[in-house]
Formats: structure tokens, C-alpha cells, sequence
């Protein structure tokens, strides 16, 4: 396992306040009745006190006045805990504004996924471990209910701690309902059964510190030179998921082939791979066999690059994580587990 000292982060109890942040796109600013019920929730569940910072509802906001807002947020000791409404498409812009030694000061846990794979990326840096998945916006506000496996790894993550085993809730939506709609607020997008989960790599048990998210996102990273050193990688779990934007199989492929030409596949000991999104709000979803065969062309994708170049990697694929509901949120940079010859999946939530 890498040597990277990573830091304790305390858990929050009821009553303490957590910040609510739009590190990229301001998603309650669509939907306000959308936001508000996320907000209700949110203290229905964890007993927490959300607290909103300038840019959360603000369209448009300048990648320094989010920035701001993100130090701000990990600079008041009275918030003990950070959260994502969505992710978005330049948050990479976000990172250079940011004030590290602020941050490293008061460390304390973030919750994001998609696009946040930038603010995880920032944190795995300065030691400080966080928390992969979690959208107010789409797993607390919008639905009839939040989604138990989704719950119990919150409040995991936020409050309780413990080790969880990660499984699979059994049905999968690729998105709900358009946040404008009323139904939003009281109805799930169409959900159908998931699959298997498909395990390769050696019938054996390894467990590290996780790293990864997005595989766009890790792309504009590694241009941006803000990936982490190989060797901090070191018997590390891998996290990859892709978006709803649906990259196709051979830009999958071609993304891990490059994680695999810098020596990031060789050093992990697994890699967990996400239910991937294949249709999307808006647009006429696909046949059933015509998404099961893009999630299988995509799982032999990543899968054939992994074997190339580290077949003693535990490979698991089709987690809920990332762009799918249910959802689970996983540790980033804490400790997951892969077993190989159970095919069973834990994560360490301290």
C-alpha cells in the first residue's frame, strides 16, 4: 500500500452545520423546489444543518468566486463537512484558486462526484481523504424518497463511520425526471434490473486507498499535469465511472490504455469500474439488448487494458457508483476492498 500519509477526518454530529456548495454548475438555480426538498431531507436524515455559500444558486458564477466559496467553506471551523449539489463541465478552472494551506488546515470531508473528480483529485493531494458520490440535487431531492443504499453510505461518510459491504440494490435508472417537471419531487426516473456484477483478474483478496472518479474528467487532469505520482499509487484501488455524456467503448478503452501507459494500472492492486449511464434525459432511450450491449462493450474495453497491463489486478465491474441511481459513495483515498474469490466489495467509511 502507498506510503502517502493521508489524515483522520472527525465525523459531524446533529446539530453541526456543513457547507452547500455548487463547485461547478449551480443545479438549484434550475430547480429550486428540487433544492429545497434536497435541503429538508438532508436534516430529515442526518440531523445536520445545511448552510449555503454565495454561489450555490448563482448561474454563471466566475471559477474564482467558486473557488472562494470552497475555501471559505473549509476555513469556518464551525462546518464540519462539504457537499457537492452536482458536478458540471469546467471545475477544472475552479483549482488553481484555491488557497491548499487553508484547506489542509481544517480538513474535513467532501462529498461530489462527476466533474468534483477535480476537487477529489486536489484533496487526495494534500493527504486529505474524501468521499466519491453525492449530488444533493439528484440523490436527495429529487425522487420520492432517497434511496436506502445511498443513505446508509451517507450517513457512513458524514456521521457513523464503520465499514460497509457495498452491494447491489438491484435496480439501476441512468436519470430521473427533468427537475422543471413537478413528478420530479415525487417519482423515479424509468428503473430497470442490473446485472451481475463481471469480476476478473486473480481469485484473491486486496484492499487500498482509493483513487480516481471520471475518466473525461482524469483526461483534462493529466493535460492540466495535476495527476498524482505512480508510486502514491501504489497497491491502490482504482475508481472509474463515466458519464451521461456516453463516451463510446473505443474512448473508454483509449483513456485506460494512456492510465496504462503511465504506469497507473501496473501500480493498483483492483480497480472498481461503475454501472455506466447509456441513455440520457431528453433523448429516446435504446433498446434493452442495445444498452446491455454498450455497458458490455464498454466493460470489455476497460477490462482487455486492464489485463494488459496488470493481470494480477482484481477487477470488478457494474458497482453502483458515479452516474447511476441508487448510488452508493465510496471513499476516495480510504481504504476499499475487492475479494476476488467471495466477489465481494467492502468499503472502509473512518
Amino acid at each position: 500500500m502507498t506510503s502517502k500519509a493521508f489524515t483522520d477526518l472527525p465525523k459531524a454530529v446533529a446539530g453541526d452545520r456543513v457547507a452547500i456548495l455548487s463547485p461547478a454548475f449551480a443545479a438549484p438555480a434550475i430547480s429550486e423546489a428540487v433544492h429545497e426538498q434536497a435541503m429538508r431531507r438532508l436534516t430529515e436524515i442526518t440531523g445536520l444543518v445545511a448552510v449555503e455559500y454565495p454561489t450555490t444558486r448563482q448561474l454563471g458564477a466566475s471559477a474564482r468566486a467558486r473557488a472562494a466559496d470552497i475555501t471559505s467553506a473549509f476555513a469556518d471551523p464551525t462546518i464540519r463537512a462539504v457537499l457537492a449539489t452536482i458536478g458540471g463541465t469546467d471545475q477544472i478552472t475552479v483549482i488553481r484558486h484555491l488557497d491548499a494551506d487553508v484547506i489542509a488546515g481544517d480538513p474535513k470531508p467532501f462529498l461530489g462526484y462527476s466533474d468534483n473528480t477535480n476537487l477529489h483529485n486536489f484533496l487526495w493531494g494534500l493527504g486529505v481523504p474524501s468521499y466519491y458520490g453525492g449530488s444533493t440535487q439528484v440523490h436527495l431531492g429529487a425522487g420520492p424518497r432517497v434511496d436506502d443504499v445511498h443513505l446508509i453510505s451517507l450517513r457512513a461518510a458524514l456521521l457513523e463511520g464503520g465499514t460497509l459491504d457495498v452491494t447491489d440494490p438491484g435496480e439501476s435508472e441512468d436519470y430521473g425526471i427533468s427537475w422543471t417537471d413537478p413528478r420530479a419531487l415525487t417519482e423515479f426516473g424509468r428503473r430497470e434490473p442490473t446485472d451481475p456484477w463481471t469480476w476478473t483478474g486473480p481469485q484473491k483478496m486486496v484492499e487500498g486507498r482509493s483513487w480516481g472518479g471520471s475518466l473525461e474528467v482524469i483526461d483534462q487532469i493529466a493535460m492540466a499535469d495535476r495527476m498524482p505520482a505512480v508510486a502514491d499509487l501504489e497497491g491502490g484501488i482504482l475508481l472509474f465511472e463515466t458519464s451521461e455524456d456516453q463516451p463510446r467503448a473505443d474512448e473508454v478503452g483509449g483513456w485506460v490504455r494512456a492510465l496504462g501507459e503511465r504506469g497507473l494500472l501496473e501500480a493498483a492492486a483492483g480497480v472498481l469500474v461503475a454501472r455506466p449511464p447509456v441513455s440520457r434525459l431528453g433523448e429516446p432511450a435504446p433498446e434493452a439488448d442495445a444498452r446491455a450491449r454498450l455497458r458490455a462493450e464498454q466493460a470489455e474495453a476497460i477490462i482487455g487494458q486492464i489485463s494488459d497491463y496488470n493481470p494480477h489486478a482484481v477487477v470488478c465491474v457494474g458497482v453502483p457508483f458515479g452516474h447511476t441511481r441508487p448510488q452508493w459513495i465510496l471513499p476516495h483515498g480510504g481504504i476499499i476492498r475487492l475479494d476476488g474469490t467471495t466477489r465481494t466489495v467492502s468499503a472502509d467509511y473512518s
